[in-house]
Order: structure tokens, then sequence, then C-alpha cells
């Protein structure tokens, strides 16, 4: 089965027409109509906006397999733009040592902790 046709199927399945889809991920209308008339697949680039869309993993769209872990196709992480204030908090953070990152969760563990409490 062609990552396409996984993808016309994830569509089929939460019922997204390809225009809906067409506008959640920015790819034209027509470049998904060829991918079904001419049975070919995305571009690399276009993966991983393809899977945040349709909720699924990377792998179960290239290859059908389901995780080993969960047994599921749906995906167990999210995508971040790398310009919005999360992406930029995860881009501040992987700069860190790793004895700063184990600061910062120590300090997120403590934060949420009284937050919780708070409730």
């Amino acid at each position: 089965m062609l990552i396409s046709d996984r993808i016309f199927e994830r569509l089929n399945e939460i019922s997204m027409s390809q225009k809906e889809f067409a506008l959640k991920t920015g790819i034209l209308q027509s470049t998904i109509s060829e991918w079904k008339k001419k049975k070919t697949n995305p571009s690399s680039d276009k993966i991983m906006t393809i899977c945040s869309v349709l909720n699924v993993s990377p792998g179960w769209l290239l290859s059908g397999a389901e995780s080993s872990r969960n047994k599921s196709r749906y995906k167990d992480y999210i995508i971040v733009d790398n310009k919005s204030e999360i992406g930029m908090l995860v881009e501040k953070y992987n700069g860190l040592s790793k004895s700063d990152r184990e600061r910062v969760m120590g300090y997120m563990d403590a934060f949420t902790s009284i937050n919780n409490s708070s409730l």
C-alpha cells in the first residue's frame, strides 16, 4: 500500500474531505488529487505535517506498521512550530547542559505540584 493510499484511508476513517485536509496541511488540493490519480506519494517534507493533521505516527504513515510499543497507529509525539513560544522554549532547553536540563525539570515539577495543590 502506498503512503497516499494510507492518507486516503485515514481521511475516510475520520470523515475529513480533501479540501479540509488541504486547508489544514497547506498542501494544494490539486497536489492531493494527483496523489490519488497518479498513485504517487507526498514529498518527504510534508510527512510530519500530514501525520499531525491525521493524528497518526510517521511509522504507520510510511510503512503501515503499527508501533510495537503501544500497538497503535496514533502519534505519541507533538509537532511544534519552532517560532512559537513552545518552540523557542524547546530550543533553549535543548541548548542547556544535562545538569541544567535536570534542574529546569525539577523547577517545573515543583511549580506544577504547587499549582496542583492550590486547586
